[in-house]
């Protein structure tokens, strides 16, 4: 199963070296989502990378970073509405917070998230959109699409029998980061369900 890991808001203590690791330990993607970044200090950020880092990061914002510089994809959301224009080779993922929209962005893009699933971590007040009901009778959810929203292990399990392509995990991920806990054990989690 796949987890891509969305970079909180706001950086944490060591965040680079947390990115490093789990790039190493397998992830598929790690979205950097910074809205109030400005372009020169997401390219600062992301310069401190090696390629291999590089090639698993996808920008919510700056998207001509992509470029420049050799990252994996851009992600599409309300502040950055879908462009298809873009080199050969750079993925595109959407947010998605219905079936219609996931419907209309399918074909599209290479992935899409939908959110959100569960009641959010990271957004206080930010409900289940979804129940169990219409995700599994849902015809659009398959290996393209990923789980977000409130998303643990425990949570996972409860719908690991959807055919979700795999989660994006955000709140959850980064508070045992921040807190120094063992993040690589709670990765390897979402595979030994």
């Amino acid at each position: 199963m796949k987890v891509i890991i969305i970079t909180a808001p706001t950086p944490i203590e060591g965040e680079a070296e947390v990115i490093e690791r789990i790039a190493a330990e397998g992830v598929f993607r790690i979205h950097l989502r910074r809205p109030e970044w400005d372009l020169e200090k997401t390219r600062l950020f992301l310069r401190q990378f090696s390629v291999e880092v590089l090639s698993k990061i996808v920008l919510h914002d700056h998207h001509r970073l992509a470029e420049e510089l050799p990252l994996c994809g851009v992600h599409f959301n309300r502040r950055n509405p879908y462009a298809p224009h873009l080199r050969t080779g750079v993925s595109k993922s959407v947010s998605c917070h219905g079936f219609d929209e996931l419907a209309r962005y399918k074909p599209l893009t290479d992935y899409q998230f939908l959110s959100p699933v569960f009641d959010s971590i990271s957004k206080s007040g930010y409900r289940s959109g979804f129940t169990r009901q219409q995700l599994l009778k849902s015809d659009l959810i398959d290996k393209k699409v990923f789980a977000l929203g409130g998303i643990t292990p425990d949570r996972w399990r409860r719908i690991s029998d959807i055919p979700f392509g795999g989660v994006a995990v955000l709140g959850d991920f980064w508070s045992i980061a921040a807190n120094r806990q063992n993040y690589v054990d709670y990765l390897r989690r979402y595979n030994s369900h």
